[in-house]
């Protein structure tokens, strides 16, 4: 049986513009070749420095943006994106978690008909069904049923990530890409979304590709880490392989930067 997400030799590149005709320059190289997978009810954590190409990866695996070459398959099938048709083949199999819940829910909306907009575009359901399925989303996420006829800004910042892991989940996708869902939300509110996050993929059985600065935060949630760096995957292991035996030089000054939670203990850190 094939790997639920499969990524080989992918590659995004950003053309550079110069001059009064915008001619194109240079490229930049976001992701350069990337090539790994992830199993069904997986996470892998990705870590790298920021501007290394993580969240341009997220993107192109969700379909939010399209690959300059290189393949994704799902299931063993091509993840096809057109930009200009607007065909996503197998668009309900993935969905994302963005890094801030707050620019990522349209102020106008009721967060019922945000969330519900998926079940809208696919045309899933009625206007009933939709309602008691955005209902029991809610639940699940741990906020109550009548939430969905508020406004965002009517919400705390870990209350509205919860709002959008409700969305991201109302396809009952099978893979999802979090981009980073905690750094925005204070320390004591990020371990309630980690815990939710693992809670609900138990659940639900989904494969995760958790995008993430905090490798503490990797090393609580994720089964496997790909360590990325200029574009490139420079290691891919085990969480306890790569902490306790890390092999690319890149790897080693990432951990050496890691506080240790004791004063009277200093880390050598590899510059």
């Amino acid at each position: 049986m094939p790997a639920l997400v499969e990524i080989n030799n992918l590659k995004k590149y950003f053309p550079v513009h110069q001059g009064i005709l915008q001619r194109v320059k240079a490229h930049v190289r976001a992701v350069d070749g990337v090539s790994f997978s992830i199993e069904r009810g997986e996470t892998v954590g990705l870590v790298g420095e920021s501007g290394c190409g993580k969240s341009s990866l997220g993107r192109v695996l969700v379909g939010l943006s399209q690959q300059t070459s290189g393949g994704i398959q799902y299931e063993g099938k091509p993840f096809i994106v057109d930009e200009k048709k607007g065909n996503f083949e197998h668009a309900r199999l993935v969905q994302i978690i963005f890094q801030d819940p707050f620019s990522a829910l349209d102020p106008r909306l009721p967060v019922g008909d945000s969330i519900a907009e998926g079940l809208v575009i696919h045309e899933i359901g009625d206007k009933v069904s939709r309602r008691r399925d955005v209902g029991e989303m809610l639940e699940l996420v741990g906020l109550p049923p009548n939430a969905m006829d508020r406004f965002p800004h009517e919400f705390s910042g870990g209350q509205r990530q919860r709002i959008g892991i409700a969305r991201a989940l109302i396809l009952k996708p099978k893979f999802v890409v979090c981009d980073e869902p905690v750094s925005a939300l204070d320390v004591s509110v990020q371990a309630q979304i980690l815990n939710l996050l693992k809670q609900i993929q138990k659940e639900l059985d989904l494969a995760l590709l958790f995008i993430s600065h905090n490798l503490a935060v990797v090393d609580h949630v994720c089964d496997k880490v790909a360590v990325m760096y200029l574009g490139r995957i420079v290691e891919f292991a085990s969480r306890d392989e790569l902490f306790d035996n890390p092999q690319h030089p890149y790897t080693q000054a990432l951990l050496s930067a890691i506080p240790v939670p004791d004063p009277t203990r200093k880390r050598d850190h590899i510059l």
